[in-house]
């Protein structure tokens, strides 16, 4: 378990700590006395020690760091107490042998913070002011980056150069030979002068990239070029990337040529394989590139802090999408009013805005389903084989701590040992990602839950698939992460990315689709089906354990909405406190759903309902429910979404024909320019990244 694993941690980080302490002090005493075969032994030990945390307890090192401990003053220390070993030890000459070694040691170091000021100035050179993928950037004069050691680890290169020098000085500290430290001192400042050489190459124009002004003129240039009309926006932490990639298959489909704008550096990476060209603006000044363009409309999955600057753009129309719809309060947070439109699924969000009562006008609600959840299969009534499947699918805690938001804390653990209590039930289990980041006891909770599912898992027993099954996995796997990823080398950087992630070859999502269809299905029979399952991974994906499961069993969060596409049997764990009526009366959501208190004594009751559909209570409601929550089935929800794109964008064109005729007028005060908008947000700090909604 984590929290096991965790204190094991922390005893190996204090461990090492200790080691390293006592390592100095028997240097030290071992120097001053002096006894050598202990110095030689302590400093020896010492520099591999100091060797394998940087590889091995980097967390350590950056502890030590922050104390004014880093590597740097632990190398020198340790380099200096060698020093004095050699003046104690008989048979060394101070000044005719040990000076020229302390002269060299000190150009040693010199040259170290030559190589480290050389390296921030590559750092600095090779950081473009935008970041781009699916886009053909060989212009921008893009160059492989050097090797890591020497432009981005200090640490390493401290120790990989300081190495030779250090085990001479001790050769002469046991042989009382001069011309062994002179040496080892002799090859460590040839490797680090090379190394600092070779870096400093890519000083040198060939491998300089563009200034920031050449690099933003291509940058309109490509606009103008490629013509985008319709963007995705979005901001956020590194584990938010998931509410923009469960847009990008309906992105991809819109009527017009798509764009995807980020704003921070690493979430270039962090967005799932597209053939949609996605441009990272880290300055907001940088981009106003966008307001020129001939972009007319930004789709928003998520409210944050930087939204508001690409708000201010007056030639672009905004619209919120939002990355799920559930009952929560956050579905409805405030800050929608700020958009031109908000986009909703069905009746049940337009009314849900309304009664909230936030400032969001119902003419400025459009409904227009849920495209992404077109690979949900329909129910086809009774579990067709021995066992019903139950997939257990909690919502995390979220920002506000309402006890109420998730059932992990309160309910998981009834749940699940009910659900494992009926030897005709298979589980899977799949917490949302984000479980336990605000609070620790739902993070606890959920180990606990992992851990009855695995080994509940480990006493079933039968036939399992033959070795094939895991071969053709292992197959299917390569194929799809030779689609959906770039090997980079290990010491590739920002720009090297760039270069190799340029314009898509053919239509790779087509065959990312293809393939991720195939690997599924390896996937689900690589197990038997009687295995219970928890499922962490961004693969399988939330909607094909959907097709796998007969019930669902979550919370009040947009995971019911969408298995709703499904109509089968659902249940939502109550744990707000609320007496059953006003649960249902608050959450419409749950109101074609079986509920279940904390203690989920109701497990049994929900899985004979499954089993036998004609039992069913709920199958009537749960139709009716799935039109008011995503809307008709036709026309598709597609068509209503390009509908909805059309009639945004045609809202943008009258604009700029409004403004266009103003300014032809010349009517005094209607002439704001980008760079008056630019120099007005430069001029405030950049908030921090929060996603709210």
């Amino acid at each position: 378990m984590p929290s096991a694993g965790l204190a094991s941690r922390r005893v190996v980080q204090l461990s090492a700590l200790v080691a390293m302490f006592a390592l100095y002090a028997a240097q030290l005493v071992s120097a001053l006395i002096p006894y050598v075969p202990v110095f030689v032994a302590a400093s020896a030990a010492g520099l591999a020690l100091d060797t394998y945390l940087q590889y091995k307890q980097p967390g350590l090192l950056s502890l030590l760091g922050k104390i004014r401990f880093d590597v740097t003053v632990r190398q020198l220390l340790r380099d200096m107490l060698i020093l004095v070993g050699l003046l104690r030890i008989d048979g060394i000459e101070p000044l005719a042998e040990q000076s020229p070694l302390t002269i060299a040691l000190l150009a040693f170091y010199a040259l170290h913070f030559v190589c480290q000021a050389v390296a921030v100035l590559v750092r600095r050179t090779r950081a473009l002011p935008i970041v781009t993928r699916n886009i053909d950037a060989s212009e921008l004069r893009l160059s492989a980056a050097p090797p890591r050691i020497l432009a981005r680890r200090q640490g390493h290169r401290l120790l990989t150069f300081a190495a030779p020098g250090t085990i001479g000085l001790l050769i002469t500290a046991a042989t009382t030979d001069a011309l062994w430290g002179g040496i080892g001192l002799g090859v460590s400042i040839l490797l680090l002068g090379g190394g600092t050489g070779y870096l400093a190459t890519w000083l040198l124009p060939k491998k300089r990239a563009l200034s920031e002004q050449k690099v933003m003129a291509w940058l309109d240039r490509w606009l103008a070029d490629y013509k985008p009309t319709v963007a995705m926006y979005f901001s956020g932490g590194t584990s938010s990337a998931y509410q923009a990639n469960m847009w990008l298959s309906t992105l991809s489909q819109v009527d017009g040529k798509p764009l995807i704008v980020l704003r921070e550096r690493f979430m270039v990476q962090k967005i799932d394989a597209t053939d949609v060209p996605i441009i990272c603006f880290p300055k907001v000044a940088t981009m106003f590139s966008l307001e020129n363009s001939t972009l007319k409309m930004v789709l928003h999955p998520a409210n944050a802090a930087k939204t508001s600057q690409v708000l201010r753009i007056p030639t672009i129309k905004h619209a919120f999408i939002n990355h799920g719809e559930s009952d929560k309060l956050s579905s409805c947070n405030p800050y929608a009013k700020a958009y031109d439109e908000v986009w909703v699924a069905g009746p049940a969000a337009r009314e849900r805005y309304q009664l909230a009562d936030i400032g969001v006008e119902d003419k400025d609600v459009v409904e227009v389903g849920r495209p992404q959840l077109s690979p949900i299969k329909r129910s086809t009534g009774a579990p067709a084989g021995k066992y019903t499947t139950v997939l257990y699918a909690p919502t995390w805690e979220g920002w506000d701590g309402n006890p109420g938001n998730t059932s992990v804390p309160l309910a998981g653990e009834n749940i699940v040992r009910n659900l494992l209590a009926d030897d005709s039930v298979r589980l899977l289990y799949k917490p949302h990602p984000m479980t336990g980041s605000v609070d620790p006891r739902a993070g606890a909770a959920n180990e606990r839950i992992k851990a009855m599912v695995r080994e509940a898992a480990a006493k079933r027993s039968g036939a399992r698939p033959g070795p094939e099954a895991a071969t053709e996995l292992a197959r299917r796997a390569a194929e799809l992460d030779r689609l959906t990823s770039t090997a980079f080398r290990s010491s590739a950087d920002e720009m090297e990315r760039m270069l190799l992630q340029g314009t898509p070859d053919g239509d790779r999502e087509a065959a990312v689709t293809e393939a991720t269809a195939a690997w599924e299905a390896a996937y689900w029979a690589s197990f038997p089906e009687w295995e219970h399952l928890v499922v962490t991974d961004a693969r399988p994906a939330i909607f094909t354990c959907f097709n796998q499961a007969d019930v669902l069993i979550s919370d009040v969060s947009s995971v019911v909405s969408d298995w709703l596409t499904s109509e089968k049997p659902y249940a939502v764990a109550n744990t707000s406190g609320m007496s059953e009526g006003d649960f249902r009366a608050g959450f419409p959501t749950v109101s074609a759903a079986t509920i279940l208190t904390p203690e989920a004594t109701e497990v049994p009751a929900l899985l004979a309902a499954v089993r036998a559909p004609e039992t069913d209570s709920h199958a009537e409601a749960r139709a009716e429910l799935k039109e008011h929550l995503l809307g008709p089935s036709d026309p598709p929800s597609l068509d209503r979404f390009n509908g909805a794109v059309r009639a945004l964008c045609a809202r943008a064109d009258e604009r700029r024909v409004r403004m266009e005729s103003r300014l032809a007028a010349e009517i005094p005060g209607q002439r704001d320019t980008a760079d008056e908008f630019a120099e007005t947000l430069d001029s405030e700090p950049e908030p921090g990244d929060t996603v709210t909604a």
